[in-house]
């Protein structure tokens, strides 16, 4: 069963929580859940903590608590410490009745600082990629115990973000470990979303439609702007934004085809006050409620 959500970070950001910040949160949801009509909604700096009040305050808007973002550490501590570090987090998952806890390696990444080139992110060895590929394998392995598939977030400025740190990510792992598939980081990454996406599709757990401006991308890399800068000049946008780039309805059939069930998510941050999150939030779930539906996810 496919069902269809959002991000809290098209209203308000979480890598800059000043983008967006006047926008009140009643006002997210109320259009998220009620004027939109979202299945659901991904994690955001504006929840409660508590896994109860979070479960009771999305409901009251007719949105279910999809998962959300987890930042691991695994390159500087170990696998029983990142399970000590995740049980909070865990418990909201459970809680809500979530399948898949999204992943990503965060202990030296880039893209949260607002001044440091996007192009100057780490990167991993062979050797390096090996052994973080080993301990997130484990950590996928407790989380899948727990009832929980982890689902791992390829991201601009991180250790995986190019198509070739893609494959080298996915073999460095075994079966435990799934792939959240991020359209727009793919393209924006350097990669062809279509064929990486069909590369993987057999463990991927989640799906994130993020479209790109492909002209404020390439100014990104040639001015060595940072993920933030990228992020207020525009470079993501909407499945259905005439100014994308990306054609989803080639990876929506390849999903079909692989018989994917669950959510896809149109998580793409804006600049809120440039680009209004009701008027693109619409686009975008229209778009892809008739792409999902013309390529057989049903």
């Amino acid at each position: 069963m496919i069902l269809f959500g959002t991000n809290p970070i098209a209203w308000a950001n979480d890598d800059d929580q000043r983008i967006g910040a006047h926008i009140p949160t009643e006002q997210i949801l109320r259009e998220a859940g009620q004027i939109i009509g979202f299945d659901g909604i991904e994690n955001g700096h504006r929840w409660p903590d508590d896994p109860v009040a979070l479960k009771e305050l999305l409901g009251s808007y007719g949105l279910k608590f999809i998962s959300g973002w987890y930042s691991t550490s695994l390159l500087t501590r170990s696998v029983g410490e990142e399970i000590a570090a995740v049980q909070g987090h865990l418990a909201k998952l459970k809680a809500n009745g979530c399948r898949v806890c999204i992943v990503c390696e965060c202990s030296n990444t880039v893209h949260g600082s607002p001044d440091t080139p996007v192009n100057a992110r780490p990167r991993l060895s062979d050797a390096e990629m090996a052994g973080f590929g080993r301990k997130m394998e484990e950590f996928a392995r407790y989380l899948a115990d727990e009832g929980i598939t982890l689902a791992y977030h390829h991201h601009m400025g991180t250790v995986v973000e190019s198509p070739e740190e893609i494959d080298a990510f996915m073999a460095a792992t075994g079966p435990a470990t799934h792939l959240l598939f991020d359209t727009g980081h793919c393209t924006f990454g350097g990669g062809d979303p279509e064929a990486v996406l069909r590369k993987h599709v057999a463990r991927v757990a989640h799906f994130h439609a993020k479209n790109i401006r492909r002209p404020v991308t390439e100014a990104v890399r040639a001015e060595d702007m940072s993920f933030i800068q990228g992020v207020l000049a525009g470079a993501f946008t909407v499945p259905g934004d005439p100014e994308g780039a990306i054609d989803f309805q080639p990876l929506l059939r390849i999903l079909a085809e692989a018989g994917y069930g669950g959510w896809l998510v149109i998580e793409a941050e804006q600049d809120p006050e440039k680009r209004n999150p009701l008027e693109y939030q619409s686009m975008g779930l229209r778009a892809l409620k008739d792409m999902a539906q013309a390529a057989g996810l049903h």
